[in-house]
């Protein structure tokens, strides 16, 4: 079996084979769309839950705007001690942990408002806040934990224990089947060896979910952060984010209690990846947060800034701008605001959407930063700390550029994003004409198969024919933003109609077309944006009128331009030719393009050596007491 076939193999029986839930996203992408599953929105917590959340976000505003000073993390790249321990005192360490457990038992929503909030003044602070609770160890006790581990560990993070999640290695990102890290069993306990890179909170946490490979399976274990024999070699620094305590940690024959294995033996993976299910809502939450504060800013900025006898924000380059700054500000709160009563509600398969929501969040903030500024122009590119010393506000435009990029890449980068979302778009079609494509299969096999797939088409593909878009009046309660979703059914129609002609253009080799794949998800995470995006103008609508309607109007435009662009560019595009030139290039056939040039990089290796041992570095490991 090739490295390829391995790794996919071990991806493969890490996922949730099975739908018992309906999933809207599923659905949208078989060009089936189910309104309903998302309108009316899943109702908010009960009066009294939604009263507690109410006062912990105020509260948690009140402590941020006295006693957290932003521009302090961002020049002394550290969280001060006293905002971790006032930040614990709180319950901002135990959002989501259960009441029973000494948590505030609040919703995710409430969740992802708090993250909003700290993100937009402090994405360093919410990064600490979301590894700890999203990824790290609440999450997965709380779905996989036995009853003794939820009450031996979920009181001590609930009262800022800080916690952190470890899955990455030197030569390991999203190819687990690489995972060098060990766990051997040795009566009671097991024998952890091996090398953590990038564990964000691992520098200062005190409890730690590592993944370490047993056997053949991969399994998840609590392991208290001062065991010996773990040593944390060094924090890592990055272009942004400088606040996070971001480090490499090094396990030498680490004993950690069988009782602290998370599920089964080899089940690591999966808990992984259904924790990261409802984890990965914290970065939309962050991603809309750093987009409303872009608003702010542009706003006033757009007002104050007199160029040609006009205020910038009135000439035509700059208004568009503000106008798309504007529209996907409030699309993202729409997208983080459903996904998380989604998540609340229970009722549905969120895998798609979280991802989505993960997805587009991410590379719209992005754009968003850039924008904004670009519209500051050189005071954009200026640091706020530089702008203050001379006099004017300091505006940490360039700061917020910095600190989102790493959005695109947390959690799963955009390009793994998109293939782990293709997977689940196509599952239907897998599992109704997989085995036609499985080259182990003989001509019996396949022919049992080619029947079974006959029905499943012949079923399925009528139904692509027309649908509520394509009659004017559907959705009429929505006013003047129902057009939009006739669209949207009109266009996941046309979406799963394009996924089908790819699967029978290239079969099994549509794994493999990752520029088509990536244009697919990208298209359907527009259509799940205008769909949350026109729920919530609808649900806004009777607290402000026809305000939320007049944005959510501009982005499903902006949205749907978008959208058709990358209808156009699945057929039409570079890709056999980009990825022929890639190989010549890496062949060294262009070696002349370098010429003329110098190169700054440190030398060293391209990868850092993670052999196992004992550390010789020193233990920079400093818990919060």
């Amino acid at each position: 079996m090739t490295d390829y076939a391995k790794a996919r193999e071990v991806a493969e029986q890490a996922r949730e084979k099975e739908w018992a839930r309906p999933s809207f996203g599923k659905q949208l992408f078989l060009g089936d769309f189910r309104l309903d599953l998302v309108h009316p929105v899943p109702a908010v917590p009960s009066e009294d839950k939604a009263k507690k959340g109410e006062e912990f976000l105020r509260a948690l505003r009140r402590f941020l705007d006295t006693r957290v000073d932003p521009a302090l993390i961002e020049r002394t790249a550290q969280v001060p001690d006293e905002v971790v321990k006032g930040l614990a005192e709180l319950g901002a360490f135990g959002i989501t942990i259960g009441e029973e457990y000494g948590g505030l038992g609040l919703s995710h929503l409430d969740y992802g408002r708090a993250l909003m909030l700290v993100g937009s003044y402090c994405p360093a602070l919410s990064t600490l806040l979301s590894a700890h609770q999203s990824i790290g160890v609440p999450q997965p006790l709380k779905q996989f934990g036995t009853e003794e581990q939820k009450r031996r560990f979920l009181p001590r993070c609930a009262r800022g224990e800080v916690s952190a999640f470890l899955l990455t290695e030197p030569d390991v990102g999203s190819d687990p089947a690489r995972l060098a890290t060990t766990a051997v069993r040795d009566g009671e306990e097991y024998v952890l060896d091996g090398v953590k890179l990038w564990t964000t909170n691992g520098v200062v946490a005190a409890l730690l979910v590592v993944m370490a490979r047993t056997g053949k399976g991969i399994s998840a274990f609590v392991v208290e952060a001062d065991t010996p024999g773990i040593t944390v070699e060094r924090r890592n620094a990055f272009m942004g984010l400088r606040g996070i305590e971001n480090g490499v940690t090094r396990f030498h024959r680490v004993r950690v209690p069988a009782a602290n294995l998370i599920g089964r033996e080899g089940q690591g993976l999966k808990i992984a990846l259904t924790t990261l299910n409802t984890g990965r809502l914290s970065l939309p939450a962050v991603c809309a947060g750093n987009a409303k504060w872009a608003v702010k800013i542009a706003r006033e900025w757009g007002n104050e800034r007199v160029q040609w006898g006009h205020r910038i924000g009135e000439h035509e380059a700059v208004a568009r701008k503000i106008s798309f700054i504007a529209a996907t500000a409030y699309a993202l709160q729409a997208v983080m605001d459903l996904s998380c009563r989604l998540a609340d509600d229970e009722g549905n398969d969120i895998r798609i959407e979280a991802a989505l929501a993960k997805l587009y969040a991410s590379e719209m903030a992005w754009r968003v930063a850039d924008e904004l500024v670009q519209i500051r122009g050189g005071r954009g590119y200026e640091t706020a700390e530089s702008l203050a010393a001379r006099g004017e506000r300091g505006v940490p435009a360039e700061q917020v550029l910095r600190d989102v990029r790493i959005n695109r890449i947390f959690e799963g980068s955009t390009e793994i994003m998109q293939l782990l979302i293709a997977r689940e778009a196509v599952d239907a079609h897998l599992t109704a004409a997989g085995e036609l494509i499985d080259p182990s299969l003989g001509g019996r096999a396949k022919a049992r198969a080619a029947v079974r797939a006959g029905g499943f088409y012949a079923r399925w593909l009528p139904t692509l024919i027309a649908g509520s878009g394509n009659r004017i009046g559907s959705y009429a309660e929505f006013g003047p933003l129902a057009s939009h979703l006739r669209y949207v059914e009109r266009t996941s129609r046309k979406l799963a109609r394009s996924t089908f002609y790819g699967m029978s253009r290239w079969q099994g080799r549509l794994e493999h077309k990752q520029g088509f794949l990536g244009r697919i998800v990208d298209i359907g995470a527009e259509l799940f944006a205008i769909t949350a995006t026109c729920v919530r103008a609808q649900e806004d609508a009777a607290d402000l009128g026809l305000k939320p309607a007049e944005i959510a109007d501009t982005f499903c435009r902006q949205a749907r331009l978008r959208a058709d662009a990358l209808f156009e560019r699945l057929w039409n595009n570079s890709d056999a030719r980009d990825v022929r030139l890639a190989r010549h290039l890496l062949k060294g056939r262009y070696a002349f393009l370098e010429e003329g040039i110098l190169d700054a990089s440190i030398d060293g290796p391209w990868i850092a050596s993670a052999t196992a041992g004992a550390s010789t570095a020193e233990n920079v490991h400093r818990p919060i007491r």
